[in-house]
């Protein structure tokens, strides 16, 4: 069980007392290399802390815009080295789809990228290696993680105590779904 386990683990990271320092630490690997979405974080932290809810998503917003500024320069300066990388885990075709949204829709590509499920990390690495200016690329990571982090957080703080049961129930219906809706949308576009 996959996402149960993933559930499971970010449930104990949010009520610990370091909780915030964790979530430092997943924002900013996330945007850069880390597989576990920095909203597996922010989503039980807002849960078990509805009264923190802003300041856990300002927190996952700005360490994740900073993180996606490493890999922005990684992209920029190492993307040769991290290419064999990218293909050895399976994420060419994404890195591609990347590039291709980033040819049509520039600047757009890393709003929706910062507000969608789409693996951040790809976009914040194919900005540097395309070489997008910086200031509209920061921008843009800004406008679209923080509409995704104060989004999960808000929403969790309001319905997620309640919701939590049933979240628990059925997180691997929900984990599942969430991959195939995100497999079909780079699929079709």
């Amino acid at each position: 069980m996959l996402f149960a386990g993933i559930y499971n683990r970010m449930m104990k990271w949010a009520a610990h007392p370091h909780a915030e320092r964790y979530l430092v630490g997943v924002s900013v690997f996330e945007s850069i290399f880390f597989p576990v979405p920095t909203a597996l974080m922010v989503a039980p932290m807002a849960i078990a802390r509805p009264d923190r809810a802003v300041r856990i998503a300002l927190i996952a917003t700005v360490m994740s815009v900073l993180g996606g500024v490493i890999g922005y320069y990684l992209g920029h300066f190492a993307i040769t080295a991290i290419e064999p990388i990218i293909k050895d885990v399976g994420y060419w075709d994404k890195y591609m789809t990347a590039q291709h949204w980033f040819d049509e829709w520039g600047f757009w590509a890393v709003v929706v990228a910062g507000f969608s499920p789409i693996p951040f990390k790809l976009f914040t690495l194919t900005a540097g290696a395309l070489s997008m200016a910086l200031l509209p690329f920061i921008l843009a990571a800004i406008v679209g993680r923080a509409a995704h982090f104060f989004l999960v957080a808000l929403l969790m703080a309001w319905a997620g105590p309640k919701m939590e049961p049933m979240v628990r129930k059925y997180i691997e219906w929900i984990g599942w779904a969430t991959v195939l809706l995100v497999a079909a949308f780079i699929y079709f576009h």
